[in-house]
This record gives structure tokens, sequence and C-alpha cells, in this order.
């Protein structure tokens, strides 16, 4: 069997490394390419776009692949829906592998919105020192806050155009409990901003800000796409794929 795993996260290397172990098995990783130094899984590895759903369709097609499972990151959208339309052009099976989100607990205060843009307009009320953790897009939705300042976290410079009092830090998970508290104390950060990526990489951060008293706004994730399969972990995804090499022997 041909497996194509879409993404980059530390779910999708989790799972490569697991497959790569089956001699039965051909695996491909495909990055998206949107960071300079990527982390590379085990397996056939390929960089960079399709060209939408239907150059992942004549991929699949080429490459002769017999399943697809998603594991890009909860808000890679347009991936997503390519993926969904293209495995159900080319009748290739296709399972979505989500990690669970973070739920708040006691003293959380949290401010959930649906968009960058409901963040940016929900801030003026709730502080005036951001750290806003929502990676190197989207950076436009925050660029008319002209008073309000920004400490910005990613992995690679962000995208312009940039809020004018902005301070960036590049780096990359996972963090810790005490580097989170020392980076909201060291910058007077009031309000935190985060999307509901979950995984315990960047968790921290939100344990630091409920011991501050901080408010978090949260964005929601995007719905996966209607009718596709979904599991919230490795081992889920190791079982479909058994299921299906099964039902394609019997």
């Amino acid at each position: 069997m041909h497996v194509l795993i879409l993404g980059g996260t530390t779910e999708a290397r989790r799972l490569a490394a697991v497959l790569a172990e089956d001699p039965a098995l051909r695996v491909t990783s495909s990055l998206a390419g949107r960071v300079a130094e990527p982390r590379l899984p085990a397996g056939e590895v390929r960089i960079g776009g399709f060209g939408g759903s239907v150059g992942l369709a004549d991929w699949l097609r080429a490459e002769q692949a017999d399943a697809v499972i998603d594991a890009t990151h909860p808000f890679a959208e347009k991936i997503s829906r390519s993926a969904a339309t293209a495995a159900a052009e080319v009748h290739v099976p296709l399972l979505v592998l989500r990690r669970p989100g973070w739920v708040p607990v006691d003293g959380d205060d949290w401010h959930r919105v649906d968009s960058l843009a409901e963040a940016a307009d929900a801030l003026p009320g709730l502080g005036r020192r951001v750290f806003l953790t929502t990676g190197r897009q989207g950076m436009a939705a925050f660029a008319h806050l002209k008073d309000t300042f920004f400490l910005a976290r990613s992995v690679d410079p962000p995208d312009r155009p940039l809020p004018p009092r902005l301070e960036v830090l590049l780096d990359r998970g996972p963090f810790t409990l005490d580097g989170e508290r020392r980076v909201l104390r060291e910058y007077d950060i009031d309000v935190l901003v985060t999307k509901d990526s979950g995984g315990a990489a960047t968790a921290p951060k939100l344990t630091a800000a409920r011991e501050l008293g901080l408010p978090v706004v949260v964005v929601r994730r995007p719905e996966t796409p209607s009718g596709v399969p979904v599991t919230d972990g490795v081992q889920g995804a190791v079982d479909w794929l058994t299921a299906l090499a099964a039902g394609r022997s019997s």
C-alpha cells in the first residue's frame, strides 16, 4: 500500500515513523514548505503545494496512492478541503487525524472567537500588551491596531502587513512552563491570543496565563470536511489502515 500523509505536525511525524517500520507500506509525507527548515519525517518526503485539489488528484493517480491521511495543522483548512475533494474524485480512502483541542479549566478566562479578525476586534477591551501566538500568517488582521503592543512568536519571520508596535520572537516549540512565565512577565503581557491548536507542545502558555489571571482570546478551529472519518490519535490512524488493508486482501 502507498500511503500519503499530509502535514508536518507532531502527529504526522509520529505516524510516519510508525508506518515506515512496516515493509508492506510505502509512506510519503507531504509538507507545505511554509517553514524554512522543517523537521523531516521518516519515509519519502515531498515539499510544496500540489496546486489545489486538481493537482492533488493528479498526484494520487500518478503515484498510485492507496490511502490518504490528512494530519495537517487543525487550521490548515485549505489543504483539508483539497484533500477531501481530490480523494473523493480519485476514490482513494481518506482519514483526518486531528489532535484534540484544548479544554478550559477552573481559573481560565477564555474569550472564544471564530477568526483572527474577531480576535483583533476583542483586544481593545481586554488589554494593550498582547502575546500573539497564532503563527506567522494572518498578522494583517492586527495591523490596524496602532496603540497595541504585540509580541509575536513564530518559527519564521511573520508575513506583512504588520502592526506598527511589534516585537518578534523566533522560536519553535515545545515550550516549557517556566519559559512561558518568563516571557509573560518580562514583556508585561496582559492578554494572550492563540488558535485552538491543541497538543502539549504549546499548551504551557495557557497555564502561565491562568496563573497570572490573564484573559486569553482563543480562535476556534474550523470544522473538518463533512463525511470524512476522523481520529484524534496515531493509533487510531494505524487501526484505520490495518482495517483498510484487511478489506483489500479479503
